[in-house]
């Protein structure tokens, strides 16, 4: 194959239990007709590019309920 066009969207979807489950890491990106509920909150939010281990957790955004909900 020497191209390919996407014809719906994707998502990167993770399992609750982030060590022992099989997630998108696994098995790859998930097509949004296969998606069943939807997200209602953000439970934690990282900064890889923080400049000190304090402010690596983005402290407002924790637990903030996602809109459209």
């Amino acid at each position: 194959v020497t191209s390919y066009a996407f014809r719906q969207n994707y998502y990167f979807m993770m399992g609750d239990n982030r060590h022992n489950s099989e997630d998108s890491r696994v098995w790859g990106f998930v097509p949004e007709d296969h998606v069943v509920g939807k997200a209602v909150l953000v439970w934690m939010s990282l900064d890889p590019t923080a400049p000190n281990l304090w402010e690596v957790v983005r402290w407002r955004q924790l637990f903030i309920r996602v809109n459209g909900v």
